[in-house]
Formats: C-alpha cells, sequence, structure tokens
C-alpha cells in the first residue's frame, strides 16, 4: 500500500529501480571503503596544515558544526527515501521540480569540476612518484594534458561497464587510501627513529589567529569534509540501501575524521622542521613522505610505494564521483525534467549516453582550468568553483528538515532540523569566503571573479534550460 510520502513529487519505489533493470552491485563493504574513498581527499591535509598548531582544534570545530550535521541529514533522508538519485530525488520531494532539478544541476556540475580537479593533481604526483628529474612534469601544459587525455579515456571505459567492475576500483582505492595515511601518520615516528628531531603534536589545541587567511581556510573544511551524500546517488545499485548507507555512514565517520586530524599532524611537523620549502597544495602527501623517506635506499621504496597508492586514490575517486555524474541526468531523464536520451542504457545497465557526454565534459575543464595560470593556481580554481557549486546543492540538503514538504519534515525527528541548521549556517559561511584566495594567485580579484562568475553562469544556465524545457513540455 502506498503511504502519504509515495505521492510527493520526486519519491520512485522500489518498482521503479528494478522496472529499469538495475544491477544491485554494491555490498556494505563496497560502501563503507567508498564514503571513505569519497570524503579524504589528499590535498586537504596540506590546506589544514596551514592553520599551524592550530588545525586540530579547527578539523573539531569544523566537524561538529558540518560534518556531524551532514552524517546525521544523510542517515535520515536516505532511511526515507533510499532511491537512485540520492539528494536529487530527497530535494524534488521536499520542493518540487524546479528545486530539484538545480539540486541536480549543481551536484551534477560539481562532479565535472572535481573530476577535472582531481585528475589535475595526477601530473604532479607523478613528478613525486618519479623523482626530482620529473620536476618539470606538472608547469608543460602539452606532457600533462597528454596524460590526462589518456585517464579519461581509462575511465570512460571503466564506467561502460559499470559497476560490476567499478566498485572493485573503488574498494581497491578506499582500501589503498587508508593505507597511506596509516603510512602518513607513521612518518613522523619513522624520521625520529632516524635522528631527525621532529616535534609531532598531533592533538595540540592551540587557537587559530582572527584574520581573514584563517577564515577562508576554514572555509575550506567544507570542501575537505563534504560527501558523505554522494553514494546515495548509487541507492538504487546497492543493496540494502536503507540499512547499508546508513551504516555505512556510522562505521566510515570516526575513521574519516581520525585521517585527517592526525594526517595533517604529520604533514605540520614536517612543516615546521623543513621550514624554507612550501607545502605543496596539490600534494602535501608524497612530498611528506619524500621528506620522511627521502629518495635513496628502502625510504624511497616505500616513499614511491605509498606515492602509487595515492595515485590509485586520485584514479578511484575520479572514477566514483564521474559515476555519480552520469547517474543524475539518468535518474532526471526517469523524471522527464531533461531528455531521456541521456537515461538511454546500455547492455551493462549503465547510460552510456550520459557517459559519453560527461566524459568529453571532464576533458574540456582540464584544458580550459589549466589555460595561462600556474598548477596550484588552476587546481584552486577547479576544486574552489565546485565547493560553490556543492555548497548550493548542500543548502538545499540542510533545508529539507527544516523547510521542505511537511508531510516529509513529520516523519523526520524534530532535532534534525537543529542540526540541519548548524550545518546551513556552517555551509552558508563556506561558499562566502571560498573565492578567498589562499594560494599565491596572478592576480586575486582574477581568481575571484573566475569561481564566482563559475558559479552564477553554471546556474544562470541550468535554470534558463529548466524554463525553457518547461515551457517546451507545456506547448
Amino acid at each position: 500500500m502506498p503511504t502519504e510520502i509515495d505521492e510527493l513529487p520526486g519519491v520512485r519505489r522500489e518498482m521503479d529501480v528494478e522496472s529499469h533493470r538495475l544491477s544491485r552491485q554494491l555490498g556494505l563493504r563496497d560502501l563503507v571503503l567508498t564514503q571513505i574513498l569519497g570524503v579524504v581527499g589528499s590535498a586537504w591535509v596540506g590546506v589544514a596544515a596551514g592553520l599551524g598548531r592550530a588545525q586540530a582544534l579547527v578539523w573539531i570545530t569544523a566537524m561538529t558544526l558540518f560534518y556531524l550535521p551532514m552524517a546525521v541529514s544523510v542517515f535520515y533522508l536516505n532511511r526515507e527515501m533510499p532511491l537512485e538519485g540520492g539528494l536529487y530525488v530527497w530535494a524534488r520531494t521536499a520542493f518540487g521540480d524546479a528545486w530539484g532539478f538545480m539540486t541536480a544541476w549543481n551536484l551534477w556540475a560539481y562532479g565535472l569540476c572535481i573530476c577535472a580537479g582531481i585528475l589535475f593533481a595526477i601530473p604532479t604526483e607523478l613528478s613525486y612518484l618519479i623523482g626530482p628529474s620529473a620536476a618539470w612534469l606538472p608547469e608543460n601544459k602539452f606532457a600533462s594534458l597528454g596524460i590526462l587525455a589518456v585517464v579519461v579515456a581509462a575511465l570512460t571505459v571503466a564506467a561502460l561497464r559499470g559497476l560490476a567492475l567499478g566498485r572493485w576500483i573503488h574498494n581497491v582505492s578506499g582500501a589503498g587510501m587508508v593505507a597511506v595515511f596509516a603510512l602518513l601518520i607513521l612518518s613522523p615516528f619513522w624520521a625520529m627513529l632516524h635522528h631527525v628531531p621532529l616535534h609531532y603534536v598531533p592533538l595540540a589545541m592551540q587557537l587559530p589567529k582572527v584574520n581573514l587567511y584563517t577564515l577562508a581556510l576554514m572555509g575550506q573544511m567544507f570542501g575537505a569534509l563534504c560527501g558523505l551524500e554522494y553514494i546515495a546517488i548509487l541507492a538504487g545499485e546497492a543493496k540494502a540501501p536503507t540499512r547499508n548507507i546508513g551504516l555505512s555512514v556510522l562505521i566510515s565517520s570516526p575513521i574519516i575524521c581520525a585521517m585527517f586530524i592526525l594526517g595533517t599532524g604529520a604533514v605540520l611537523a614536517f612543516r615546521e622542521y623543513y621550514a624554507s620549502a612550501k607545502i605543496d597544495l596539490i600534494a602535501p602527501i608524497p612530498q611528506t613522505l619524500r621528506f620522511a623517506f627521502g629518495n635513496s635506499g628502502l625510504g624511497n621504496v616505500v616513499a614511491m610505494a605509498a606515492i602509487l597508492l595515492v595515485q590509485l586514490r586520485l584514479l578511484g575517486a575520479t572514477s566514483f564521483v564521474f559515476t555519480g555524474v552520469t547517474r543524475l541526468p539518468m535518474t532526471a531523464g526517469w523524471d522527464h525534467l531533461i531528455p531521456q536520451w541521456f537515461a538511454r542504457l546500455s547492455k551493462n545497465r549503465v547510460p552510456v549516453n550520459s557517459i559519453l557526454v560527461s566524459s568529453g565534459l571532464v576533458m574540456a575543464l582540464l584544458v580550459l582550468g589549466s589555460a595561462g595560470v600556474k598548477a596550484a593556481e588552476a587546481f584552486q580554481v577547479l576544486g574552489n568553483a565546485s565547493n560553490e557549486l556543492y555548497s548550493l546543492a548542500y543548502l538545499a540538503m540542510f533545508a529539507i528538515p527544516i523547510a521542505g514538504a511537511k508531510l516529509l519534515r513529520t516523519r523526520l525527528p524534530a532535532w534534525v532540523a537543529w542540526t540541519s541548521a548548524a550545518g546551513f549556517c556552517f555551509t552558508a559561511f563556506a561558499f562566502l569566503l571560498t573565492a578567498y584566495p589562499f594560494v599565491e594567485v596572478v592576480n586575486a580579484k582574477a581568481y575571484a571573479a573566475k569561481i564566482l562568475g563559475t558559479t552564477v553562469l553554471t546556474n544562470v544556465l541550468g535554470l534558463t534550460f529548466y524554463l525553457v524545457r518547461k515551457q517546451k513540455t507545456k506547448a
């Protein structure tokens, strides 16, 4: 028997997933490892190390004000709507077609930008893997884009094979990321055993300096901690999604928080010792591992193995985000908000047209993102533009328990509105500060204009597309 909530716009029952014959590939282990893979980025420990010994306090504050509300919202909203499309379906159920579409649009644009941003780090990571002789690689645009074109082609082929292959890519990458962070956290002890006088205090509770730079770094914590809800996009391809997605949040969260705080402490310890060397904001983990283990002997072998695992994480994370990017047009096509051409499935039960269009757009962003700027600035432009788009989707998620459809709100615990309010405020704070550059840029105003301009233009295009299509549908 259908319930009242089933009649709200955006809710599709399990039979809808079965009618499209999606393959339920993802078990609890897959979901937990993918949560770690999706949330724990390798660059954020370098960003947070810029806060000095205030890093642990800032991490804990951000986790309390943002990560916890995010985890609560994902747990309860997925429990009510464990459906392919995730946050898009939640927003459409709570606010109707227009808000649902714009939430999906921002998620989709975020995914495209973040895929390009993650891939952009590969040439820099490779330069650390190879050693000093490859230091030229990140700034050589011809060589870098050639490498990235091959990677995008490989990811496209993997996506066309579906999650039967993709889940193993995500599992290996997630497990590899845990192993790399374990090595990173232990690296100061290795250095001290080899008589390097580091001062490693990962849980120092120093108060941060109150200035715009510190606030900008705190705003970056949004980009570091977000992502728990992304796996819900694939709820229709998960086994027992109502139970297992919620469990994946509970199991992965303490692991994720420990990795961020202790990993940043390790990066900071080496930063303080090698004071003349700037933190590499694209590849802080490979840089730190090279500081710890050196470029020769057994240490070189250990560092190379760990950096190779970071490379695998980059590929796995891109594969995961790219999978979500391709599923959003599919689910919007099911709901007739975009042409159903995007929802056409191959024999592997994947949206083939959506995959091909998305891979072309990712490659275009890689080319445009690197035009006329240094690697670090291009990396930050792509990352920050994606964070602005993602924060708009998160504002919609946190607004659901506060102002969404009454039938949905009454099914959620009343206190979820309070945690959502905290998450909403932190997300709004991050949105306002993301355009402030915390790396050396060619032109600070142009940097901010790129980020804000990308956000505005993307949403204008999305809204125009929705309104034009709606008028054509009526006609």
